[in-house]
């Protein structure tokens, strides 16, 4: 059936079952027998995501996992944007702390003081723009920070 719509000749595909996981488990396996190359696929639990990994799907999505550990950063939190990637790994968006606030941000030491580094810097009324190590960061700006997980939230604390 599958061969019969060409799956085989497919680069990318998408599986979005998430309420019947037997079927999101089939169709993901025929689409990896048919050696599609790039295999996306939701699961709705950790448990579901982990068999579709052991088959072999290239992407595994857990958007309401993902969305809800999302949410709870910025409820709990001073964070106006949070993202996490696989490799503890994070992007925050914040208002910027005192103590980033007032000299180059070279020599605020940010980066070997607290393990993150300024990315982005917007100005009320401006547009983001990119941090250099020449950027003076202003009390009120709202930056973007990157770093471990650990170090963006612990930076994003002190606004």
């Amino acid at each position: 059936m599958l061969h019969q719509l060409g799956v085989h000749e497919f680069t990318s595909a998408v599986v979005g079952i998430g309420t019947d996981i037997e079927a999101s488990i089939l169709v993901s396996s025929n689409l990896l027998e048919a050696e599609v190359p790039n295999i996306w696929a939701k699961a709705i639990s950790r448990q579901h995501g982990q068999i579709l990994e052991r088959l072999g799907v290239h992407h595994v999505v857990l958007p309401e996992h993902e969305m809800g550990e999302r949410v709870a950063h910025l409820v709990t939190g001073r964070m106006l944007d949070f993202i996490e990637f696989d490799d503890d790994y994070a992007l925050v968006k914040t208002v910027a702390p005192d103590i980033a606030t007032g000299v180059p941000l070279a020599r605020s030491q940010v980066r070997s003081t607290y393990g993150v580094t300024v990315v982005g810097i917007k100005r009320p009324g401006e547009d983001f723009t990119y941090a250099t190590a020449e950027t003076v960061v202003q009390k009120g700006d709202v930056i973007v920070v990157t770093g471990k997980t650990h170090a963006v939230e612990t930076f994003a604390e002190l606004s």
